[in-house]
């Protein structure tokens, strides 16, 4: 297995920060974060949001392709490889999947997600049932497999809460019957402790040649001590360091290792607990106490 780091993790640093202190590291690769982030005109960034506002190793999606000579010029100066790219675009925003394709094939950087749509969101905003935004999305993925052969890439399917997407299961209904080798999914272990649970190693063997990426990072369930009308309690999930959250980070590489997985473990930290370079080099070193280099 080779391990990267996702920029969605890395908020505090540049770009050629970024890529410096994670190759000084010894990470292997980097999946870089790639959308429209920017804050308002002298707004200031959320301390609590500055994963997702104002990340600053982020490259901005609007004139993505200008700034392609540039991603690659720091990623080879310091050494490092491409996981992917972590792409945003809709997949119902052909245009923009298509720029994340093309921007993906010049980098040489093979795969790239394409983001799927949030049931409930949808529902309240076009009325969708599961059924039509799932047959709607299938057909954008047909064609978003079809662009990503023409330019020798693949589009990435996450598994991910809130999406129509949370499970193994769910993803092999999309894909199922489309080119493996330009269609892929993403597991993601921490997205799985919210939702999409299912036992890994029949994920893996479910998924098949689909199984293209696997993201790392950890969750937990907490008691807000709030109850409902109903006298309930109220959980919310929260993200958790690796050693940490509630699913098992060495089951899971273990699991990988059995379905015969020897490919890209990119972390996507969203913990606080430590400083971004103590975490990343925590992060790295407890991997490879769990994979061993030679392994």
């Amino acid at each position: 297995m080779k391990f990267s780091v996702f920029t969605a993790s890395t908020p505090d640093w540049s770009p050629t920060e970024a890529a410096q202190t994670l190759a000084e590291q010894g990470w292997d690769g980097i999946e870089w974060r790639v959308v429209d982030d920017r804050p308002a005109d002298g707004a200031e960034v959320p301390a609590g949001r500055s994963f997702w506002t104002g990340n600053r190793s982020t490259w901005q999606f609007t004139g993505i392709q200008d700034q392609v000579g540039e991603i690659a010029r720091i990623t080879d100066a310091a050494g490092l490889e491409y996981s992917g790219v972590g792409g945003y675009q809709p997949v119902s925003d052909l245009d923009g999947v298509d720029t994340m394709l093309r921007v993906t094939a010049e980098l040489g950087a093979r795969q790239v997600r394409v983001t799927m749509p949030h049931y409930r969101q949808e529902r309240e905003r076009t009325g969708a049932t599961y059924p039509q935004l799932f047959d709607r999305t299938r057909a954008d993925l047909e064609w978003a497999a079809g662009r990503a052969a023409e330019l020798g890439v693949k589009a990435l399917v996450e598994l991910h809460h809130m999406t129509i997407t949370p499970s193994a299961s769910a993803a092999l209904r999309l894909v199922d019957g489309l080119d493996p080798e330009h269609v892929g999914v993403i597991h993601d272990l921490g997205n799985l402790v919210i939702e999409g649970q299912e036992d890994h190693l029949a994920a893996f063997e479910l998924l098949g040649p689909y199984l293209a990426h696997a993201h790392v990072k950890n969750a937990r369930w907490v008691d807000t001590g709030d109850t409902r009308a109903d006298g309930s309690a109220i959980w919310q999930n929260e993200w958790a360091p690796l050693r940490d959250g509630q699913a098992s980070v060495s089951d899971y590489l273990d699991a990988l290792r059995q379905h015969g997985y020897d490919g890209w473990v990119t972390i996507e930290d969203f913990s606080t607990d430590l400083p971004l370079a103590e975490r990343t080099a925590d992060n790295l070193a407890y991997l490879r106490s769990l994979v061993p280099v030679a392994a």
